[in-house]
């Protein structure tokens, strides 16, 4: 069991970045962490812990900051406060922030683009904990190049008819409601894809595989078969799929950075803690100038990091201007800010650091993902030269 508790220290709450508000979030999600129902997560089996997790989440309230309500506007969203509670989350644990984006970011297309009735139906289960959503939108050949999807839906009378395949879906298999992203053929590329709803009992559609993965998380690959769905379940126009997802993407981009930042503050703050503790050489190893320069280095990295982090979400949240190359440099500079703070708390443990079920070791699974998903560091480089390069 680690020395260090799971509920994190905000001095950055005084930031300019924050008002009141943000306070209160914070103090309710460490009334969550404190409850003692994180420590009762058997991470053995992921799909159970998710549904657990995200029903105490609900009924805790810590989602309603993360999907709309039904008669709610999900621009409203506060980036911010997504930003908080997951940093905050995954410094405690790494499967309840991942339960907690999905919601969001699973349901954020139907806030933003479906029918009331649609709303009605979904926004409220899913707000409760009732229901995990999902989001349906990457494919074997197109990840980060979206408009490569293959995935149809036809438009058939009064229904669209779905057929081709999803890969790495968060939540895939459990979920209880997917935003699924197709081709419906309005336009090339981009602009002929569109949304829909999808149930895990329509006809026609299944789990092909489920997939494993280093820090253990629900994927899975979802495969259409002449999937029939009534056309009442499209969210927004013929063609605005990819806009909706792009949409939704903008409102939780900079939250995958703020994640990775509680990763990073969980590491420093267990170097810190072993650095006190750990005797060597008659004195103990945060005495030790290396020791020093590198927590040093890990402080000061995290810091910048979350400077960039807060100030595209507040970009997005006060200003109202565009985020895409703030939320981009957040994003790649956190995750690999986050990867080097871990793997050095790593080594200050030694061979403690890789024995399975130490903290350090955890998060050293669960950072991998993060440079990846969303948006490879790679891709990120791209978007912030080629908005550059449009702006100059």
């Amino acid at each position: 069991m680690s020395s260090v508790a799971k509920v994190i220290k905000r001095d950055w709450l005084d930031w300019p970045f924050f008002e009141q508000r943000h306070h209160t979030i914070g103090e309710r999600l460490d009334r969550f962490v404190q409850s003692g129902v994180l420590d009762t997560i058997d991470h053995s089996d992921v799909d159970a812990a998710c549904r657990k997790l995200v029903r105490a989440m609900g009924e805790a309230g810590v989602l309603d900051c993360a999907v709309a309500a039904p008669d709610g506007d999900a621009t409203t969203i506060d980036s911010r406060s997504i930003c908080l509670s997951r940093e905050s989350l995954a410094y405690a644990d790494g499967l309840a922030d991942f339960a907690f984006a999905m919601q969001g970011l699973g349901s954020g297309a139907i806030a933003l683009g479906g029918s009331a009735e649609l709303r009605k139906a979904v926004l409220p289960k899913v707000r409760s904990g009732e229901w995990l959503a999902a989001f349906a939108l990457s494919e074997k050949e197109a990840g980060s190049d979206v408009a490569a999807m293959s995935c149809t839906a036809r438009a058939d009378g009064g229904d669209y008819v779905i057929d081709g395949e999803k890969t790495w879906i968060s939540n895939g298999g459990i979920a209880d409601v997917y935003t699924l992203f197709a081709r419906t053929g309005e336009a090339p590329g981009a602009r002929g894809i569109s949304a829909f709803v999808v149930f895990p009992d329509d006809p026609g559609f299944g789990i092909a595989d489920r997939i494993d993965v280093i820090a253990p998380h629900p994927l899975a690959t979802l495969r259409f078969a002449n999937c029939r769905i009534p056309a009442s379940r499209r969210l927004g126009a013929p063609g605005g799929g990819f806009k909706l997802a792009m949409q939704t993407l903008d409102i939780f981009r900079a939250s995958v950075a703020a994640a990775a930042l509680g990763f990073a503050r969980r590491a420093l703050d267990e170097a810190l803690s072993h650095a006190r503790s750990r005797r060597m050489f008659g004195a103990t190893l945060g005495d030790l100038q290396l020791t020093q320069a590198a927590l040093g280095d890990m402080a000061t990295d995290t810091d910048a990091a979350a400077l960039l982090t807060y100030r595209a979400a507040w970009r997005r949240d006060v200003q109202k201007l565009p985020t895409t190359r703030e939320a981009a440099m957040a994003k790649l500079t956190a995750t690999e800010t986050a990867q080097r703070v871990i793997d050095r708390a790593v080594q200050m443990f030694g061979g403690r650091g890789v024995r399975k079920g130490e903290v350090v070791e955890s998060l050293y699974r669960e950072i991998r993902a993060l440079r990846i998903y969303e948006g490879a560091t790679e891709v990120q480089k791209l978007i912030v030269a080629r908005d550059l390069l449009k702006s100059r």
